[in-house]
């Protein structure tokens, strides 16, 4: 039997604490160091940059992996790898659980569609490039996995917890060396393009005159926002925020058994079922939220259970968990012999986001056009927390719709970005053909997306 000074016990408690101890110095800097401040990186991302460096040097000087230490359990990497995969899912269904408040005019809906919608598109543009840089280099070196390019829209749109489990699918099934590190890489560089195009694009905003408003200036959260009406206590029998995670726990391990499943029922898809478990926990939060509505609407439930400010709190720190994890589990030396075409795909995604994204906004949300370009520009290179960051810069009390058309968006952007996900399966045995299958969903997809402006061009030609 283990005695409790074991490493073994202690290990995954020092790493999350060195984790949370890394985002809160970040968070610190960034408040003290007026560069950090101005280049609006998140502190989690910056968190664990510097854990990547602190690990880097240890190996220099030491000759063995920090992460892989007894002092961690012997495991680290390993365990970073498992705290990114599980904190994607557990964010998605706290953020699933929360109740929408919007007004759904034809108007607003067709603004949160058409985001969606840009969402994809996106994905479909960075995966569009990422073949093309992956493919070609490919031919170049015959070592090179073709189909990496694709990890560029999971790696800049979805974030860290995605970037990991299809480059953790492409390493464990189709034999990419360093996939789940190249996959974070990639992560990690569509933050650093977040920020870098943001400020530029806010630098160009102040020397036009437009003002940007300081988000440093929180306002007081009203009492309404944190208990809403004939919800159930924040302190009773049983705290409140317990009773969140425990409809977060119950929908994960609802996920567990449905993936238990079909990975029962289909094996031969068992690794890319495990893979969709955001997504099999975002339709499972969905279907529990309906049954808990039902059952307040019907009256067999008197109180409201489910509160958005503590699902908020909740789901953002799962995020922020997720994100730092994964930047620290990179391991630098597996991907020191693809540097180049990391950073060509880096700077390829930075480039063609920004562009798609500006011109989409100009076109489709004229009213409001820099907030929803910088929220988008913000999301699909880095996660929503990046998104919200660039957004409050310009409209930090979130008078626009920019931020609602985020939240809502996901469902349309789920519906329509399956497809790309079962691409994503295909690439590796049919790189050639997936690129081509993207550009022709890439051009259906714009067509959806421009529909009124081509049929008012349509209309507009037979007068």
């Amino acid at each position: 039997m283990e005695g409790f000074w074991d490493y073994s016990v202690w290990g995954s408690s020092m790493l999350f604490a060195i984790l949370l101890i890394s985002v809160f110095v970040s968070h610190a800097l960034k408040r003290m160091i007026r560069p950090l401040k101005a280049s609006l990186i998140p502190a989690p991302v910056l968190g664990g940059l510097i854990l990547l460096v602190i690990a880097f040097v240890f190996k220099i000087v030491t000759g063995y992996e920090m992460f892989d230490t007894k002092f961690f359990g012997g495991n680290g990497y390993e365990k970073l790898e498992i705290i990114t995969y599980h904190a994607l899912s557990l964010g998605f269904i706290g953020a699933t659980f929360k109740s929408s408040g919007i007004t759904p005019t034809k108007k607003r809906m067709g603004e949160i569609f058409n985001t969606g919608v840009t969402t994809v598109s996106t994905y479909l543009l960075q995966g569009t490039f990422g073949l093309i840089i992956s493919i070609g280099y490919a031919a170049l070196s015959n070592s090179f996995f073709p189909a990496a390019g694709i990890l560029l829209p999971f790696g800049y749109g979805q974030g860290t917890g995605q970037a990991l489990n299809f480059g953790g699918i492409y390493e464990n099934t189709y034999g990419f060396v360093g996939g789940k590190s190249f996959g974070l890489s990639i992560a990690a560089l569509g933050f650093l393009s977040a920020s870098l195009g943001g400020v530029i694009h806010l630098d160009v905003l102040r020397h036009r005159g437009i003002v940007v408003k300081n988000a440093d200036v929180e306002k007081a959260i009203r009492s309404e926002e944190i208990q809403g009406s004939n919800e159930v206590p924040m302190q009773e029998s049983m705290d409140k925020l317990t009773i969140q995670c425990a409809f977060i726990a119950f929908a994960y391990l609802l996920t567990y058994l449905l993936m238990n499943l079909l990975g029962s029922l289909i094996p031969g898809m068992r690794s890319i079922i495990y893979g969709f478990n955001f997504l099999i926990g975002v339709l499972v939060a969905t279907i529990l939220k309906y049954v808990m509505n039902t059952l307040n609407r019907r009256r067999i439930v008197g109180r409201t259970y489910i509160n958005n400010f503590l699902m908020t709190r909740v789901s953002n720190f799962c995020f922020d968990v997720m994100v730092v994890a994964g930047v620290a589990a990179i391991r630098l030396k597996v991907i020191k012999n693809n540097w180049a075409v990391l950073l060509i795909m880096g700077v390829v995604g930075l480039i063609v986001t920004f562009i798609y994204n500006r011109f989409v906004a100009k076109k489709l949300f004229p009213d409001y056009c820099e907030e929803q370009f910088l929220m988008m520009y913000g999301m699909l290179t880095g996660t929503a927390s990046t998104g919200i960051i660039l957004l409050r810069e310009i409209d930090g009390d979130f008078v626009t719709p920019a931020s609602d058309n985020m939240v809502y968006q996901n469902f349309p952007a789920i519906v329509f970005g399956f497809p790309m996900m079962l691409l994503a399966t295909m690439a590796p045995v049919y790189p050639v053909r997936t690129l081509i299958i993207i550009m022709a969903f890439f051009a259906v997809m714009n067509l959806i997306l421009f529909r009124t402006k081509l049929i008012s061009a349509i209309k507009g030609s037979h007068h």
